[in-house]
């Protein structure tokens, strides 16, 4: 997935999306940095924090009908070392606290960001996945 689509999603993030933006962005939460539209591989995730490789993903409605697309996506995420987490939209506009409680917990299994290296990612798999997506 190309970057110029990655900037494009940016601009066209949905309300759900804007809105689990606004509490993530600039390292408010716990210290975590999260990125926005983030490409990895031939895929561009929601909301990435590289340190602690988790994606969180945040699906419509029409999400129900790709079960299988999504399971390969986690699948080849889980491949790679990143855990996903996947939230309703109406979850991320109505429950908001409850939806960050959980991202917590998930950061909470992984090292704090001032214990981590740097990225373990390169700048390839970063944009390509290193090739090896399916």
């Amino acid at each position: 997935m190309s970057i110029r689509r990655a900037r494009s999603l940016r601009r066209t993030m949905t309300e759900a999306e804007k809105q689990l933006w606004r509490r993530l962005r600039s390292e408010r939460l716990e210290g975590f940095k999260f990125r926005r539209q983030h490409p990895l591989g031939r895929y561009v995730l929601d909301f990435f924090c590289e340190k602690a490789k988790l994606v969180i993903e945040i699906d419509g409605s029409q999400h129900a009908d790709m079960v299988d697309v999504d399971l390969v996506r986690t699948r080849w995420l889980e491949s790679r070392g990143c855990r996903v987490l996947r939230f309703w939209n109406n979850d991320v506009l109505q429950k908001t606290d409850a939806v960050l409680e959980a991202i917590l917990a998930a950061l909470s299994a992984a090292p704090h960001p001032a214990r981590l290296r740097r990225a373990t990612l390169s700048p390839k798999e970063r944009v390509s996945g290193g090739g090896g997506a399916p």
